[in-house]
């Protein structure tokens, strides 16, 4: 696997939790924030700005 399918692969999963995260509304879920602080860390590590992509 290349960086770059890496980086897209991990992308995708970050854009799954942000769309889950809001369809959750006001409802807590401290596995779902923990898992998007987590692969937020991962895209930071891979030199990508999650601001760009965040939904909320």
């Amino acid at each position: 696997m290349t960086d770059k399918e890496l980086v897209a692969i991990t992308i995708d999963r970050y854009t799954d939790l942000q769309r889950i995260k809001r369809e959750n509304g006001t409802q807590e879920n401290r596995e779902l924030d923990y898992q998007i602080k987590v692969i937020t860390a991962k895209l930071s590590s891979l030199g990508v700005n999650v601001e760009d992509i965040t939904l909320l």
